[in-house]
């Protein structure tokens, strides 16, 4: 087996920042990543990647070989969502802006086109689009610059053209004709390897209802196959194989997201290709003709691929054995599978982008993920199991101060967002920040989380606030039971959904915790309810919540403010739009007239996502103050 070899590649004053301290700043944990989602071009000359320069991340054209000018690609202020390449010369951004429409603000995503030299940049469809414009069904892989585009052409639901019709573009030119017009209710095209849109996914009776359209090639009428109550799972062809009539799916026919053969003449599942026991599969990978699978992926304890592929499993095998430890994983190749960029890291290290030759087996450094912390291995991190209070099983992952040992420590319980989430052993700045100062984090994922079943899923229905809280407390036990934490040092901390449930442990059992910290978090469902009903298919919204709390009321934090027994910190992007910011001022308001003890702190330029350095700054300022006054390690 070949052994790699590595040498640096990329250096510059970008990628620059202060040195390290056997005590780490807090702006290390603040800051964003150095460089995130490089991508080769097809030839492999050429990579982008976002950079992070003068405190903000830009989007780069690089040379792969390390020499030759960098071309910053001129995107404006918006917020870059993904950028692909279409051809050696071309590539294509995704990208967000904040516009009024109709005399309100509306998030607005367009596609824009430029050149590998960063010139020539145009937006595509920029008149005909309405607030979505930049859904990519499809590239040409015989080096032309052509795509398949979905876009909505109103921002009215009772218009046909809110639902996006197909064009075929040429992104050089800007140039558009008409591939499939819209369906009522159809928001999701599929096309297959050739550039034809072959299924439409979709809703109406306002969500209540899924339907699926499938045609077997250009030139036929769409039919309806599929037209079933939201709750009843619709098989969506993914992939279409070289085998006739046939497609690669996903389904939880056993109860666990896997793979299937898709016969696409009576729309049932056919042959099982890949599944997990305990674990759902996540993502499917194609080959270069987009016609043969390839490779699945799943986290159990971690992120991991399954490849079908041989020379994919044997450059998988290659860098398991050259980087142990670190999960190596290719995330670009060139057109030839000749060069690839490789990204490795763990739990404790934020890990480094590698250009990798399968030819040679050689290795050399592009850049470190976070520029200061390279190298480093901070707070250990694993994943136990633990017995909730009724018997079920349930992960968490456990991440504990470097070199202290692990008994009687000052302990965070960090519940994650969602609830339709989970969490595994991958970098987290937040909780290796807390592990710094300290602290043990244990982030439970309580029943209703994802990537382990529709079973364990489904026991989170009704349960907001009850039996998922009770989830979060026996996480708190196990650590005590196993002489981890100290009983009287327990917080407990979250965002969004998590943010719920600290503050549904302020008010429902202020003895078991210390303290609470909320960021962006829920404090009345009905609210959320009530908002959230106003938008397209707010009824299957309506009914979803229902599901998960029948009583709204009764597990709304914001109900009872005389409850809250301990001191709780709260905070709140104003420009979330995911959780309403009034969440928190009500909250707030509330516990400010009974006489709690709260602090709350709103950050006027914050999202739901922590997507600038200075807000995740004042976070970790703000939270370690609080925990210093209330908790301190």
């Amino acid at each position: 087996m070949r052994v790699l070899t590595f040498a640096l590649l990329l250096t510059s004053s970008a990628f620059s920042l202060p040195a390290i301290c056997a005590e780490r700043p807090i702006e290390e944990f603040a800051s964003l990543p150095v460089i995130e989602n490089p991508s080769l071009s097809p030839n492999g000359e050429k990579l982008v990647a976002e950079i992070l320069i003068g405190g903000k991340q830009r989007l780069l054209i690089l040379p792969a070989g390390g020499k030759g000018e960098q071309t910053q690609a001129g995107l404006g202020d918006v917020k870059l969502n993904w950028v692909r390449w279409v051809n050696d010369e071309w590539l294509i951004a995704n990208v967000t802006s904040m516009e009024l429409v109709e005399s309100q603000e509306w998030p607005i995503t367009r596609l824009v086109a430029f050149k590998s030299d960063g010139t020539g940049a145009n937006t595509i469809a920029a008149r005909k689009a309405a607030q979505n414009g930049g859904d990519v069904l499809w590239i040409a892989k015989d080096g032309s610059t052509d795509i398949l585009l979905s876009y909505q052409r109103s921002i009215f639901p009772d218009k046909l053209e809110f639902y996006p019709q197909v064009d075929r573009v040429d992104v050089s030119t800007g140039k558009m004709k008409m591939h499939v017009g819209s369906r009522l209710g159809v928001f999701d095209w599929f096309a297959d390897e050739n550039g034809v849109v072959r299924v439409g996914f979709g809703r109406e009776k306002e969500g209540l209802r899924k339907r699926l359209l499938y045609r077997s090639g250009e030139g036929e009428a769409f039919r309806e196959v599929a037209n079933v109550d939201s709750d009843t799972e619709v098989l969506v062809p993914l992939v279409f194989t070289s085998e006739p009539d046939t497609a690669i799916t996903f389904s939880s026919d056993d109860g666990f997201a896997a793979v299937y053969k898709l016969d696409l003449n009576k729309m049932q599942l056919g042959e099982k290709i890949f599944g997990v026991k305990g674990y759902d599969v996540d993502n499917i990978y194609t080959d270069a003709t987009g016609k043969t699978l390839a490779g699945v992926s799943y986290e159990d304890k971690k992120f991991r691929i399954n490849w079908f592929d041989k020379s994919k499993r044997d450059i998988q095998n290659q860098l398991d054995a050259s980087l142990p430890g670190q999960s190596p994983q290719v995330v670009s190749s060139d057109r030839a599978q000749k060069k690839h960029i490789v990204y490795a890291g763990s739990a404790s290290n934020p890990g480094t982008y590698y250009l990798y030759s399968s030819d040679t087996g050689a290795a050399t450094i592009l850049a470190s993920r976070h520029s200061v912390i390279k190298g480093s291995s901070l707070g250990p991190v694993k994943t136990i199991e633990y017995t909730a209070r009724d018997g079920l099983k349930i992960s968490a992952v456990l991440t504990l101060p470097k070199d202290k040992p692990a008994n009687n420590l000052p302990l965070i319980v960090l519940p994650h967002g969602g609830p339709s989430a989970r969490d595994s052993e991958s970098w987290d700045w937040w909780t290796q920040f807390l592990a710094d100062r300290g602290y043990a984090v244990i982030q439970p994922n309580y029943r209703g989380s994802t990537g382990f079943g529709s079973d364990f899923y489904d026991k989170g229905q009704g349960e907001w606030g009850l039996a998922m809280q009770d989830d979060v407390d026996d996480a708190r036990a196990w650590a005590i039971e196993q002489g981890i934490a100290d009983a009287s040092r327990i917080c407990v901390v979250g965002a969004s959904y998590g943010g719920y449930v600290a503050m549904r442990a302020a008010e429902r059992n202020p003895e078991l915790y210390k303290c609470a910290i909320s960021y962006a978090g829920v404090s009345d469902l009905a609210e959320m309810m009530r908002k959230d009903s106003l938008f397209l298919y707010g009824k299957v919204r309506r009914k979803w919540m229902n599901n998960q709390a029948p009583d709204f009321a009764t597990v709304s934090p914001i109900k009872r403010p005389d409850k809250f027994g301990i001191p709780i910190l709260l905070m709140h992007g104003k420009k979330d739009r995911r959780v309403d910011v009034g969440q928190s001022r009500e909250m707030a308001e509330k516990l400010k007239a009974s006489g709690k003890n709260y602090e709350y702190i709103e950050q006027p330029e914050a999202d739901h996502f922590f997507s600038r350095s200075e807000d995740r700054l004042q976070f970790l300022q703000e939270m370690e103050e609080f925990l210093d006054k209330y908790n301190p390690s």
